[in-house]
């Protein structure tokens, strides 16, 4: 077994030499065959002291990122590169503790392709709990149908046979759990202890949130466009009682207004038209936007016999460039 350990970092400069000191202790515990990655996403001085790190230890890479690109596109730098068969990601706070990393390699069983790290107890203020809860039980896990969405988090193992899913990946706004989730259903949890942050503030707001949110929906789902066609409906059904009631006040002589039987009935019939144009119309757009996704065809978990097929200590891999990372 061996073991990629992504880590994306942004104003880290002072924790990062403490995260590597402490995944040096418990790395070679695990398997003598890993590797740190440290994808730096800021501009301060968190890249010096990533080459720096990488240069004193020959098992720690750093990639630098052109400019801020977020987390998650971070994360797809940082998991191209791996070149170990398991992938574990996790924040550069010290949140993660580097020693509770053995419980996510134990927990990642043979029927089991993917695990994410739930915690004991819960580290965060009452409102970021409940507006992340929000973000992946409501979002993620009602509207787009993620299963097992509840229980997503930035601490994650998962087999790097999945990286094939995230080739054709690409665009500004990427989420390394919808990715996994188009790869695989077989995921599980372990339960950790998580830490407090120890320096620095999180950049988490609920703008922030609301913005994930907002580009998740609408870069992943076209469930909106369908929503379109159903309120069109809707409104057609509404419209076909409206004028029925219309029609009715007519024959009974109750319409005092000349046309207005006839222009209110125009009205809704063809409002509802126009929406079910539009929805119809937002599904073959959705289906261009799907494809656009890069949304994997199949991703194939073994390749018995393969003449391209590496050491069994190392996954099969493609050699990733620069304009891959960013």
């Amino acid at each position: 077994m061996s073991l990629s350990v992504v880590v994306p970092c942004y104003r880290s400069a002072r924790i990062l030499p403490t995260l590597v000191e402490r995944l040096n202790g418990v790395l070679p515990g695990i398997t003598p065959d890993h590797e740190v990655i440290l994808v730096v996403d800021s501009t301060d001085n968190t890249w010096d002291v990533a080459s720096e790190l990488a240069g004193k230890y020959e098992h720690v890479q750093a990639i630098r990122m052109a400019r801020n690109y977020g987390q998650h596109n971070a994360l797809i730098a940082g998991i191209r590169a791996a070149s170990f068969e398991r992938i574990i990601t996790m924040d550069d706070d010290l949140q993660h503790p580097p020693e509770e990393l053995p419980k996510l390699v134990d927990a990642l069983t043979d029927d089991l392709d993917v695990v994410y790290a739930i915690s004991e107890q819960e580290e965060h203020s009452a409102f970021r709990n409940l507006t992340s809860w929000g973000a992946k039980t409501l979002v993620m896990g009602r509207t787009m149908g993620i299963p097992n969405a509840d229980v997503l988090g930035a601490l994650r193992i998962f087999r790097t046979f999945l990286r094939a899913g995230f080739e054709q990946v690409s665009g500004p706004h990427v989420s390394v759990d919808i990715v996994l989730s188009w790869t695989t259903t077989r995921v599980g949890t372990a339960t950790v202890r998580m830490d407090q942050r120890t320096e620095g503030r999180s950049g988490f707001t609920f703008k922030s949130l609301m913005k994930h949110a907002v580009n998740m929906i609408l870069g992943y789902s076209t469930k909106p466009l369908r929503l379109v066609t159903y309120l069109g409906f809707l409104i057609g059904i509404c419209g076909l009682i409206l004028t029925i009631r219309l029609v009715w006040l007519y024959v009974v002589g109750d319409t005092t207004v000349a046309g207005f039987t006839t222009v209110a009935s125009l009205v809704t019939v063809f409002s509802s038209a126009q929406l079910i144009g539009i929805g119809v119309l937002g599904e073959y757009l959705g289906r261009v936007h799907a494809h656009g996704m890069g949304r994997p065809t199949y991703v194939v978990r073994e390749h018995v016999n393969s003449p391209a097929a590496r050491p069994a200590s190392r996954a099969v891999s493609r050699p990733v460039s620069h304009a891959d990372v960013a």
